[in-house]
C-alpha cells in the first residue's frame, strides 16, 4: 500500500438549498439528492439492524463496523449520532473502519457537512481530527463517546488486504460509487477481504443490487434479501453471514450469531480487566492510559519511580524522519507521529513546535520531500530569515511537538483508573490469571501483564530477545542573554530547543553498548561540537561546559532498531512493550494502541506488515518441516 493520496476533484450542485458534492472522478454524488441522511438511516444503519443490535450491548462488549467509502463521513456521523441516542449507560465501544482513496479536503468536508446541522456538533469533532492526506490508517479517538474510528487512506485493493484482522466486523456499510461508475470498488479481490474481516452472523447492507455485488456475496455462502430501498430506489441490498445450517434469506438478525467467535473467556469480554503495567517510563505510561481510558484498572508498578529511567529527560522532541511518501504508509515512523501528534494533543505537556531539520548529507533527497507531502507539513525555509543561520540547507518540519515527560506523567497518573505502585518485580507465575511477586509476596493476579521494563525485560521473560544499550546524555545551560524562539527546534545529528525562559537543551550523546548513567564533561563537550558543527557563532556564545548540567540514561534497543510487542507464549496472558530505543514518546502511543488491540480483540491502527516488524517473536527461527523420505 502506497503512493501519494490525491483529494476528491468535485463539482456542486445546489439541490433544495443544499450544496451537494459531486465526484468529477466518477460522475456521482456523494450522497443522495432526495435527502442523504435519510437513505442512510434507512440504508445502512437499519439494513444492519443497529438501533437494536446498540441498544443489547452489554458492558465493556465491543461493536465493529465497517464501511467500503469514507466519502464525506455523512454515514459515520448518522452512526455516531444514533450510538449516542441508543447506547445503554456502561462501558461498550463503537468502533468503525472506513476506506477513502479521494478524501476530500477539510474545505470541502466542512462545505459539505453544512448540509446536516443536527449532525454539526459531532462534525465539528470529526473535522478537528481529520488527517491528511497520507496513505495509511488514521485512528481518530473520542474516548468520552465511548466511539473511534479508522480512517485508511488509500485504494480499496491495497488497504483491505493489508488490515490486521484482531476482531470481526459486525456490520458492513457497502457503500461507495455505483458499481457502473466505479467498478473496481466491487472487484472479487476487494469483497474477498471484507468477507475475511467478517464472520459467521456479519451482516451487510448497500443501496445497491448490482448482480456483481449479489454474486460475490453468494459465493461466499452470504445469505441475501431485497427490501424496500429509499425514495425512488425499487430496492436496496441487505445480507447475513449465516452458518451452513441457517443459510437462507433471512429479513432479521439471530440474536446469537451477531457477535464475533472469540477465544476470551465469554464473561471477561464483558467486565473491566484486571492490568498489571511492569515499568513506569513511556511505554509503560502509554499503555496504561490506553486501557485506563477504556475503563479497565491498571496498576502500574516501578521498581524506583515514573520515569526513572531514559524516559525521564526535561523535554522529548517529537521529531520524524519523514519516509518518501510512496513509502509513508508501511513506514513506522511516519505512521507513528501521527498518531503521536494527535495522542499527545489531549495533554497540556504538549505544546506544538516546528523542527529545521539540518541536511548535513544528500540534501536533495531531504529537501525533495518538501514537494511530496501535502501542503502545511513540510517546506524549504528561506535561509535569511532564521534566527540560526548554518551553511547547510534545512527542512522544515511543519507539524512536530515537544513533550514535558514530568508534566505528562502527573497528567496520567491521575487518572482514576491507574494505580501507582512502587515494588520490585522478581517474577511472574504465568497462572491462567498471571501472578506477580515482590520477593516471595505475591501483589495480586492480573487478567493480563505487560513487561514495559527496557533492558530489564528479558529477565522477567525468558526467551525474550536481546536487548542492546545505548547511553545517552542531554545537556542544559543558561542562556537567558541569547533565547531561540521557543516554537523551533533543530535536528543536525543531535538537536537544540529552548525548553523554557532561561534554559537551552541539547542532546544527544549515543554510546552503544554502555549502560553508565554518571553525568560527564566528555557527553557535554560532544553535544557542544555538535551545535558548533552547524551554528559555530551561536556555539561560541554559549556558557563554559563546566556550567552546564546534564543528565544521562540508557536507552533499550533491539537488533534492527524496531519496537518489540505482543506475547512470547500464545498460552499466556503476558506481553511485552521493550525496545523503543530514542524514539519512546513518539513510537509509544501506536505500540500500546496495537498492542491494546491484541490484548482487547479491538481493531488494529496499523497494517499486517507493521504489525509484523513489531512482533516480538519475529526473530524466532522458523522451524522448516522435514519430508519424508522415501527410498525407491
Amino acid at each position: 500500500m502506497s503512493h501519494a493520496i490525491q483529494t476528491a476533484d468535485l463539482d456542486w450542485q445546489l439541490v433544495d438549498g443544499i450544496d451537494v458534492p459531486v465526484s468529477k472522478q466518477f460522475g456521482d454524488v456523494y450522497f443522495s439528492k432526495d435527502n442523504g441522511l435519510l437513505e442512510t438511516r434507512h440504508v445502512f444503519l437499519n439494513g444492519n439492524d443497529l438501533g437494536t443490535r446498540l441498544t443489547d450491548l452489554k458492558p465493556f462488549e465491543y461493536f465493529c463496523v465497517g464501511e467500503t467509502g469514507f466519502g464525506t463521513g455523512l454515514n459515520i456521523l448518522a452512526l455516531w449520532q444514533l450510538w449516542q441516542q441508543v447506547r445503554p449507560d456502561n462501558r461498550s465501544h463503537l468502533h468503525a473502519i472506513s476506506v477513502e482513496k479521494f478524501p476530500l479536503s477539510k474545505d470541502d468536508l466542512i462545505r459539505a457537512l453544512n448540509a446536516w446541522p443536527e449532525l454539526k456538533p459531532l462534525a465539528d469533532q470529526l473535522i478537528s481530527q481529520y488527517p491528511l492526506p497520507i496513505a495509511g490508517c488514521h485512528r481518530l479517538s473520542f474516548p468520552e463517546e465511548r466511539f473511534s474510528l479508522d480512517l485508511w487512506l488509500g485504494d480499496a485493493h491495497d488497504v483491505f488486504p493489508v488490515i490486521e484482522k484482531t476482531v470481526s466486523v459486525h456490520a458492513w456499510f457497502l457503500d461507495g460509487f455505483a458499481p457502473s461508475c466505479n467498478p473496481d470498488m466491487w472487484e472479487e479481490n476487494v469483497l474477498n477481504n471484507i468477507v475475511r474481516l467478517s464472520d459467521y452472523g456479519t451482516t451487510f447492507a448497500s443501496f445497491s443490487v448490482a448482480g456483481i455485488l449479489k454474486r460475490g456475496l453468494r459465493n461466499h455462502g452470504i445469505s441475501i434479501s431485497r427490501p424496500r430501498g429509499f425514495g425512488h430506489k425499487r430496492e436496496m441490498l441487505k445480507a447475513i453471514w449465516n452458518p451452513p445450517e441457517f443459510a437462507q434469506p433471512v429479513t432479521a438478525i439471530p440474536e446469537h450469531h451477531t457477535q464475533k467467535k472469540t477465544s476470551l473467556n465469554k464473561e471477561l469480554k464483558c467486565q473491566a480487566r484486571q492490568i498489571a503495567v511492569i515499568g513506569a517510563g513511556i511505554a509503560g505510561l502509554s499503555i496504561a492510559w490506553a486501557f485506563a481510558l477504556r475503563g479497565h484498572q491498571v496498576s502500574l508498578f516501578d521498581q524506583t519511580a515514573p520515569l526513572s529511567g531514559g524516559s525521564g529527560n526535561p523535554l522529548a522532541l517529537l521529531n520524524p524522519k519523514l519516509s518518501p511518501i510512496a513509502q509513508s504508509a508501511e513506514h513506522l515512523m511516519t505512521q507513528a507521529w501521527q498518531h503521536a501528534l494527535n495522542h499527545y494533543a489531549q495533554f497540556k505537556a504538549f505544546r506544538a513546535i516546528q523542527v529545521q531539520q539540518l541536511a548535513l548529507k544528500n540534501p536533495e533527497n531531504l529537501l525533495a520531500l518538501a514537494d511530496e507531502y501535502p501542503d502545511g507539513i513540510l517546506e524549504v525555509p528561506d535561509q535569511n530569515q532564521q534566527s540560526l543561520t548554518a551553511k547547510y540547507p534545512a527542512l522544515s518540519l511543519l507539524q512536530a511537538g515537544a513533550v514535558s515527560p514530568h508534566q505528562l506523567r502527573d497528567e496520567i497518573l491521575q487518572h482514576s483508573n491507574i494505580r501507582y505502585i512502587q515494588a520490585q518485580i522478581s517474577r511472574i507465575e504465568p497462572h491462567s490469571c498471571p501472578e506477580l511477586f515482590d520477593g516471595d509476596s505475591s501483589l495480586g493476579q492480573f487478567d493480563h501483564i505487560i513487561v514495559c521494563t527496557a533492558l530489564n525485560t528479558p529477565q522477567l521473560l525468558e526467551e525474550h530477545p536481546e536487548l542492546k544499550p545505548i547511553r545517552g546524555q542531554v545537556s542544559w545551560l543558561k542562556n537567558s542573554d541569547q533565547p531561540l524562539n521557543p516554537n523551533i527546534a533543530y535536528s543536525y545529528g543531535g538537536y537544540c530547543i529552548q525548553f523554557d525562559e532561561q534554559h537551552l537543551l541539547l542532546g544527544a550523546s549515543f554510546c552503544l553498548n554502555r549502560d553508565d548513567t554518571e553525568v560527564l564533561e566528555e557527553d557535554h563537550i560532544h553535544n557542544l561540537e555538535l551545535i558548533h558543527s552547524v551554528f559555530p557563532e551561536y556555539a561560541q556564545s554559549l556558557a563554559d561546559v563546566s556550567e552546564w548540567q546534564g543528565r544521562a540514561s540508557v536507552r533499550a534497543q533491539s537488533k534492527d532498531y524496531f519496537p518489540l510487542l505482543g506475547k512470547l507464549k500464545s498460552d499466556q496472558e503476558i506481553y511485552s512493550l521493550a525496545g523503543l530505543g530514542s524514539k519512546g514518546f513518539l513510537f509509544a502511543p501506536l505500540c500500546s494502541e496495537i498492542l491494546a488491540a491484541q490484548i482487547l480483540g479491538e481493531a488494529c491502527p496499523a497494517s499486517t506488515n507493521l504489525v509484523k516488524k513489531l512482533d516480538v517473536k519475529r526473530f524466532e527461527k522458523k522451524i522448516k518441516t522435514k519430508k519424508p523420505y522415501f527410498k525407491p
